[in-house]
């Protein structure tokens, strides 16, 4: 039976919103909002499938938001999308079938990994400023950094951000303003595949959902308009304080 009173109410909304910020500037925001429904009674599985209804409509107003203000690259997308969608159709199917012992293992060692990426080769992260981004079409390494992000988002969602920001910045050299609007867009994407699924199998509660979605989508707005004020330095610090804050979440998960 699940405890659906004003204080839980109020605990979705304040998680989702601070979700939602994190999200659009980095990554790890469901490290908030999974410990959150798991909380309310759901099962791991059951809040893995939840949380995409506040991840999902959450990424369609932060693209928007960025689209409005000329930060999203549309050229060429087809060839960033494709990729991802495969990917999260894998990860969704896997996460439906699969134990959720494995999530754990896979969300830490992929923030620590990201920690150290950040930490010791920053420019992976922090295109130079003469740089140009890089077309995805043809791009071998490009595709399959991004399937592996759609696959990593479709199976576990916690932390894609970061894999997807390292696929978009790092290997296909967009900026971080111009990574963090198509990190949503493809964001939206994968987990519109993975959520079909999910909702397939039984596994979606709605209310709690719908309740996490209207805080993640504020969120998005407000992180949208920080996003655009921010340097890319201090969006670059940002996003490693985030990948050590997943990291220590994912140990107590």
């Amino acid at each position: 039976m699940l405890d659906i009173s004003f204080a839980f109410i109020a605990l979705l909304l304040v998680t989702g919103l601070i979700a939602g910020v994190i999200n659009t500037l980095a990554g790890g925001g469901s490290n908030l909002t999974l410990p959150a429904l798991m909380m309310m009674g759901l099962p791991a599985d059951v809040a893995n499938a939840t949380n995409r209804v506040g991840v999902f409509l959450q990424c369609l107003v932060g693209v928007r938001d960025f689209d409005r203000h000329g930060k999203l690259d549309t050229g060429g997308v087809a060839a960033i999308l494709w990729p991802t969608l495969m990917g999260g159709l894998a990860g969704g199917l896997c996460a439906s079938l699969l134990p959720n012992v494995l999530l754990k293992p896979l969300l830490l060692g992929t923030m620590v990994g990201m920690s150290l990426i950040i930490l010791l080769r920053p420019a992976t992260v922090m295109p130079g400023p003469d740089e140009h981004p890089k077309s995805a079409s043809g791009n071998t390494s490009a595709w399959w950094a991004l399937m592996l992000a759609g696959f990593y988002g479709g199976f576990v969602q916690a932390g894609v951000g970061f894999i997807l920001i390292a696929a978009l910045a790092g290997v296909l050299r967009y900026d971080l303003v111009r990574a963090n609007a198509l990190k949503m867009l493809c964001t939206a994407a994968f987990t519109a595949v993975a959520l079909a699924v999910f909702i397939w199998n039984g596994q979606v509660e709605w209310v709690p959902g719908l309740i996490l979605a209207a805080g993640t989508m504020t969120g998005a707005k407000l992180g949208v308009r920080l996003a655009l004020k921010v340097s890319q330095r201090a969006l670059k610090w940002f996003l490693f304080v985030m990948t050590l804050c997943a990291s220590a979440a994912a140990l107590f998960w």
